[in-house]
């Protein structure tokens, strides 16, 4: 049986109020300085990509933002010119290699990947509140009653990232989370079995992508016995992530300089 994480109140991550960015779990609302760097989105679909460029371009005027990482950013001018920032939920060493080494006669710096972070978690919840699964509002330690008692996290891999999500999650609903690939029924059903046996009535299902095809959430919602919430898609949450990723890697090349 697939064994639920520990979400008692002393387990959980503390969230920290918005404060000085950096670090991986830190977040805040900020204005990057007009003439920072470009920011090159990667590795989604480019509908994503053109969404999260829109938040980051209206949150940040002036910094030019682009939607995938092609032969233009030839053209581009500085040291470093951009920072291409991996649209990936956690870490694809596979795929970050591939890219760095694609980029290596470019003068850009390449992020840390999206997750794990508590603005992903948030993201979630709140595609959950959309689809009637979850309050909006962020509730722990009352006796209240949630339109879902069970969440199953749907992710590419069962991962670190994944699983530290799940906890992250928990804690914003108060309700068990488990992480299960998307593309194993066994292991959705198992999640689901185990969500059920600790009480569970009433599960949903939380898709850890960005995008996916509509098919293959609906069969992974299935195999999971749960409602479907939305994909996280271009979530200003997610653009904020992005953004904190980017600053992250510009802040490593002038520590170390």
């Amino acid at each position: 049986m697939t064994e639920l994480p520990d979400v008692t109140p002393d387990s959980l991550p503390t969230r920290r109020r918005a404060g000085r960015r950096g670090g991986r779990h830190r977040g805040g609302s900020f204005t990057l300085p007009s003439d920072s760097p470009a920011v090159v989105l990667t590795g989604a679909s480019t509908e994503v990509m053109s969404e999260l460029a829109g938040f980051i371009e209206s949150a940040h005027p002036g910094i030019p933002v682009h939607a995938g990482a092609d032969e233009n950013l030839g053209e581009l001018v500085g040291d470093p010119a951009a920072v291409v920032v991996p649209l990936l939920l956690g870490p694809d060493r596979a795929f970050e290699n591939a890219l760095r080494e694609g980029l290596s006669s470019v003068p850009v710096l390449v992020s840390e990947t999206l997750g794990p972070h508590p603005l992903l978690a948030e993201a979630l919840h709140l595609r959950l509140a959309e689809a009637g699964l979850a309050r909006a509002d962020r509730i722990r330690m009352m006796s209240m009653v949630t339109a879902a008692d069970g969440v199953v996290l749907g992710c590419r891999a069962a991962d670190e990232s994944a699983e530290i999500t799940s906890v992250l999650l928990a804690s914003r609903l108060a309700v068990p989370v488990v992480a299960a690939p998307l593309g194993d029924p066994a292991a959705l059903a198992a999640a689901a079995n185990a969500l059920r046996a600790n009480g569970a009535q009433r599960l949903a299902f939380s898709p850890f992508v960005l995008d996916a095809d509509p098919e293959e959430l609906a069969k992974a919602a299935a195999d999971a016995t749960a409602e479907p919430a939305p994909v996280l898609g271009g979530h200003s949450s997610v653009a904020q992530v992005a953004v904190l990723r980017y600053v992250e890697a510009l802040e490593a090349i002038y520590l170390a300089e």
